[in-house]
């Protein structure tokens, strides 16, 4: 019986990932942040461009002995410098995996309603973000790059509009 000859140059197409040697649990929270615009009166939500250009929630992972709420507070006190604050329900979790290396992440974040109060317009970003903005909020749904995290945002302008905040 005649094999075919292999094709020169495939080994070079095809590319082996190494084995995931562990898989790990970590669990994150943040919160979508909202506020009315103090000249337009328009809801607005605050978003965050990451380091890949990524529009999303400020989030964080939750230490340990800490609380998925006290959480989300610190890393948006953190992330966008904003102070004053009112957590105001959770909205849900999302769980997603991904690949670190040998390791396989599973990921459960919490994300919470948040009314920004205070001075909204005195933020001071982290170092490592490449954009903050607050946005309308159906603009920031557009923008929004996980479809789990723009489906709890839905939820959270429903629970806003519910409540006539």
């Amino acid at each position: 019986m005649h094999r075919p000859k292999p094709l020169k140059g495939i080994k070079k197409l095809v590319s082996r990932r190494p084995i995931i040697d562990e898989a790990v649990h970590e669990t994150t929270s943040g919160g979508v942040i909202w506020r009315r615009n103090p000249t337009t009166d328009q809801l607005e939500l605050l978003l965050i461009q990451d380091a890949k250009k990524r529009w999303t929630i400020p989030k964080g992972h939750v230490e340990p002995g800490e609380e998925p709420k006290a959480t989300a507070e610190r890393e948006i006190r953190e992330e966008t410098g904003l102070q004053d604050m009112k957590v105001m329900s959770w909205l849900g979790k999302v769980n997603f995996r991904y690949r670190r290396n040998h390791t396989l992440v599973l990921m459960t974040m919490h994300i919470y309603l948040v009314q920004a109060l205070g001075k909204t317009h005195e933020l001071k970003g982290e170092d490592w973000l490449n954009d903050m903005q607050w946005l309308p909020a159906y603009e920031a749904i557009d923008k929004i790059a996980y479809e789990d995290i723009s489906k709890l945002i839905l939820l959270g302008l429903k629970r806003i509009r519910e409540s006539k905040l």
